[in-house]
């Protein structure tokens, strides 16, 4: 299901504002690491730097931010350089309607097109059923289980570890293998 009217388009350092409050959202920040209440400027220095092995993307409707992915250097060391880790988060009154596909799709494309990646790792409460479900259907498996991973609304929860390998990794042409 495509959302109309919906722009995807590179995070700029000027989002970082907008992608911070974004994060801290109730409603958005029960799915990731981040905590409620914390001052958007606790994540602006991160938001706002440019990594160029980083690829970052936001949803924008009516010039409003209402979602936002990553995929991010996992390790500075060469024999980590094919991974990158998944972030992502979206507006409450915005989840459901394929905005989160459309930016996995961007950052799938950009991964196995452009930029050499072969293994996008995530983590993901067990409780997110329609994450969960969305992963699966681009290509992630889980890997494994982290028992209390997060406090979540005052309990403990579970988190997935999930990765997609490239499903066809660039090769050489014959004539010069």
């Amino acid at each position: 299901m495509q959302t109309p009217n919906i722009l995807i388009r590179p995070a700029e350092p000027a989002d970082a504002a907008a992608v911070s409050a974004l994060l801290g959202r109730i409603g958005t920040v029960e799915g990731t690491l981040q905590v409620p209440d914390a001052a958007i400027a606790s994540r602006i220095d991160m938001l706002q730097r440019v990594e160029p092995r980083d690829c970052k993307l936001v949803a924008v409707a009516a010039g409003e931010i209402v979602g936002m992915a990553g995929l991010h250097t996992v390790h500075a060391s060469l024999r980590r350089g094919h991974v990158r880790l998944l972030g992502i988060g979206m507006a409450t009154e915005w989840q459901g309607r394929g905005i989160g596909r459309q930016l996995m799709t961007r950052l799938l494309d950009w991964a196995d097109h452009w930029a050499g990646v072969l293994r996008i790792e995530l983590h993901v409460h067990e409780d997110n059923t329609r994450a969960i479900a969305l992963y699966r259907s681009l290509g992630f498996v889980e890997e494994g289980r982290h028992r209390a991973y997060a406090l979540k609304n005052g309990r403990y929860v579970d988190s997935l570890s999930m990765a997609r390998l490239h499903p066809r990794p660039p090769t050489l042409p014959a004539q010069l293998a």
